[in-house]
């Protein structure tokens, strides 16, 4: 997931009282795979597969100007989409096994969720509280793999987005 820290101030009392992933550990997110591999599966080559995809992405700067709906679901759209988009299907090409979402959607949609599970007039009572508070700018320089230890997420590791590597002194293009 990218954590999107700049986001917390805003959507961050929303989220605690509105989504269930806030009191278990998650902080204020894009998603770019769920559910991902077991956690006895995430071993050094894994670690290092993600740490090569993921770093070989520019960092990127993101804003989040308005709310959106799935049903039951109130979120932030990033713009641009985009490069969560590229995110989610290197991850998911390099692990089929575990597609997004479980393979439950034909289409992926990067969002920042802020309230889940509430009827209609919940989710206009937030998305009016938040207009004011909007826009958010994030600037996303890494992705965070969480791992749930039963009860509770945690941050196992950080992967930067550092770029294509610059082409050495000497080599041809």
């Amino acid at each position: 997931m990218a954590v999107v820290e700049e986001a917390e101030p805003v959507v961050g009392p929303w989220r605690r009282r509105f989504d269930f992933f806030a009191s278990v550990g998650v902080p204020a997110h894009v998603t770019v795979l769920v559910p991902f591999l077991d956690v006895g599966r995430i071993d050094s080559v894994v670690m290092d597969d993600l740490r090569a995809l993921v770093g070989e992405r520019d960092p990127f700067t993101v804003r989040f100007e308005g709310c959106r709906r799935f049903p039951g679901v109130l979120y932030l759209a990033p713009t641009p989409d985009q490069p969560f988009r590229a995110l989610t299907e290197a991850v998911a090409a390099r692990w089929p096994e575990a597609p997004p979402y479980g393979g439950q959607f034909a289409d992926v949609v990067p969002h920042l969720t802020v309230a889940h599970g509430q009827e209609g007039h919940v989710l206009d009572e937030v998305e009016a509280a938040l207009a004011a508070r909007l826009p958010v700018t994030a600037d996303v320089g890494s992705v965070s793999l969480f791992v749930c230890d039963g009860d509770r997420w945690h941050r196992h590791v950080d992967f930067s987005l550092l770029g294509p590597p610059a082409a050495h002194p000497g080599s041809s293009s």
